[in-house]
């Protein structure tokens, strides 16, 4: 039985990917490993990704117009967490809005240039 799927990102920066995820969106920070840092984990309301020191896979050049989504995190209020995020000068790449599949979704770029859908069922 699956109980949860982990998303694992790679970064160059460790330190700072923690960062952001921290300051901007309000993840907390599990553990590292090894000094200087290979290995993260950060949560937030108990979900985790991991982050790994790592060169990310090669981009697609039409990864942002096509809105090729590196994580769908499903939440429970859309407009709460956005004018969270939004304050705290999170890069919006899609704006809050009501989808045609029963959503209220908005699309983050984080610091590694991932994009991270956040969606609230209608």
């Amino acid at each position: 039985m699956i109980r949860q799927i982990v998303p694992l990102f790679f970064t160059l920066n460790i330190p700072a990917t923690l960062e952001y995820y921290r300051e901007k969106l309000g993840f907390d920070c599990l553990g590292t490993w090894q000094d200087p840092p290979v290995y993260a984990i950060m949560a937030r309301d108990g979900h985790a990704i991991h982050i790994r020191c790592a060169a990310p896979p090669s981009a697609n050049p039409d990864k942002y117009a096509d809105e090729l989504l590196d994580a769908y995190v499903h939440i429970e209020n859309a407009d709460a967490l956005h004018a969270e995020l939004a304050g705290k000068g999170v890069e919006m790449v899609r704006n809050l809005a009501d989808t045609p599949w029963h959503t209220r979704e908005f699309v983050v770029k984080d610091c590694d240039g991932r994009l991270l859908a956040f969606g609230a069922s209608l």
